[in-house]
């Protein structure tokens, strides 16, 4: 319904939801982009979003990123693995090592990885590096996983780059045991990529773990740990200190390492891995830290406490208190790397720090979409993350009626992670988005069930119908109340919603 009155009526977008979702049918849903154009729910603005690309508007160039996903679709995807460098050192080798032409950054961790990769890519910009950044998940485009000067690359270039790899990994493929994976296939195409540009420095995320991760034939100048929690146990380990013992494997000898706060047993496990790689650590916490933070209009300020000094006044459009730690660890990571701490003495320019900053934006991360009722987007996807979240949210909304719209995907801790938003969400509204990897929305109700109660408890197994059904029991708060939505789960099901609300 419009919200204008007098304007014509408008066909409602989500009627053809489940035809936008049958177009993609032919291609991996992690790798599917729903259309974006015009279709949207009742969009209101609200602040201004992160730059995250919509399909090209150019036909024969959509035509040939769809053709370049379709191929990467017939590779394991991201949860089928073998653990194993094998495969993408082989590619590296051909494609003539690209990854060892320019100094690299590592980050891993069990949440924050993403955020932390972004605010330390827009560190290292405004000291005028030219910047390439490898991230992962996507949240509507596959292009998104490699930026250039803190932007994702166009459609052609990512199509270009496929192509110039792609002989590589047809010759790696004839000479392994397995074919390159969708994301070995993705990592080799961002080392070329940074190398063809060239890049000043990289940005790297891993995808899963470290020692085996594919991201893992660099060798970080700065080895990043945000904080461990649990998540992927049947692959990286059942305790932080085993996943410690995987998300090691990034530390390289005389590498500095930037530690998060972590589990205790977690953070012996990383100190005795950099003590045998006679490395540099730097703790949250100790060497460095966030020394205050207040909440402000659309974000924090903050004083950091780097390895060179404070840096007061310095304002994150971001929100919550774990967003506070991540800058503070991505402080430290750029100061590292200019060897602040070490070969010199003073700090960075504080006013170039807070220009930085300020130009943060991390979509899909209590990312604000509409307003009357607000709605508010968070991909968060384990217990740890979502506790984050409830408690942020608290912080920086104050909504008075909280309605959640859940989308997970089956190979995670579903009741953690609800039982984490239990006492925020005054209902939850159940849904799945277009992966396979959805959990079955009777199953995710079932639990929802034993967690909130049967009364608190929706179903609506179309996320455009739980995003309506959610919206309208916001509103029965009324125009001027604080009622609000928070859509979480996954971040699939956050870039599907985020397309449905009119966002690029």
């Amino acid at each position: 319904m419009s919200d204008n009155p007098g304007t014509p009526e408008q066909p409602d977008p989500l009627d053809h939801f489940d035809e936008i979702i049958a177009a993609e049918t032919d291609r991996d849903p992690d790798l599917a982009v729903i259309e974006a154009g015009s279709r949207t729910l009742r969009t209101q603005s609200g602040p201004p979003q992160a730059e995250v690309p919509a399909r090209p508007e150019d036909p024969q160039v959509d035509a040939a990123l769809r053709e370049v996903e379709s191929e990467l679709a017939t590779r394991w995807g991201e949860t089928k693995l073998e653990p194993s460098v094998a495969r993408i050192a082989a590619l590296m080798d051909v494609l003539g090592e690209p990854q060892r032409s320019y100094p690299s950054l590592h980050i891993t961790g069990t949440n924050g990885k993403t955020s932390t990769a972004r605010m330390i890519e827009a560190l290292l910009g405004a000291f005028e590096l030219r910047t390439g950044r490898y991230t992962s998940p996507h949240v509507q485009s596959i292009t998104e996983r490699i930026s250039l000067d803190g932007a994702p690359i166009s459609a052609e270039r990512f199509v270009e780059t496929y192509r110039d790899v792609k002989p590589y990994v047809e010759m790696v493929d004839a000479r392994q045991e397995y074919r390159l994976s969708f994301f070995e296939v993705l990592t080799g195409m961002a080392y070329a990529a940074f190398a063809d540009a060239p890049v000043d420095v990289a940005v790297v995320e891993v995808g899963m773990g470290g020692s085996w991760d594919a991201t893992n034939v660099i060798d970080g100048d700065v080895a990043v740990v945000t904080p461990i929690d649990l998540d992927h146990t049947d692959r990286l380990g059942e305790t932080p200190a085993e996943i410690a013992g995987e998300k090691s494997g990034i530390i390289k000898p005389d590498a500095t390492v930037i530690l998060a706060q972590q589990p205790v047993d977690a953070a012996q496990v990383l100190l005795k891995k950099a003590v045998e790689a006679d490395a540099t650590v730097a703790r949250e916490g100790l060497e460095f830290g966030v020394v205050a933070r207040q909440v402000a209009v659309g974000g924090q300020l903050l004083t950091l406490r780097g390895l060179g000094g404070e840096y007061p006044d310095v304002y994150l459009p971001l929100h919550g208190a774990y967003q506070a730690h991540n800058a503070a660890v991505a402080l430290a990571a750029v100061e590292a790397f200019f060897g602040v701490g070490a070969a010199r003495a003073e700090p960075l320019d504080v006013e170039t720090v807070r220009k930085a900053f300020a130009s943060v934006a991390s979509p899909g991360r209590l990312e604000t979409v509409r307003r009357s009722p607000t709605v508010v987007l968070d991909a968060a996807h384990n217990p740890a993350g979502a506790r984050a979240t409830a408690e942020a949210v608290g912080e920086a909304f104050q909504f008075s009626r909280l309605v959640g719209v859940v989308g997970a995907s089956g190979d995670k801790d579903v009741r953690g992670l609800l039982e984490a938003f239990e006492p925020v969400f005054a209902e939850v509204v159940v849904t799945r988005n277009s992966s396979h990897r959805a959990m079955d929305v009777d199953e995710l109700a079932a639990v929802a069930v034993e967690v909130f109660g049967e009364e608190r408890v929706q179903v609506e197994p179309r996320l455009p119908d739980a995003l309506e059904a959610a919206i309208t029991l916001a509103e029965e708060e009324g125009e001027f109340s604080g009622g609000g939505v928070l859509v979480t789960g996954s971040v699939i099901t956050v870039g599907e919603a985020r397309l449905l609300l009119g966002k690029n």
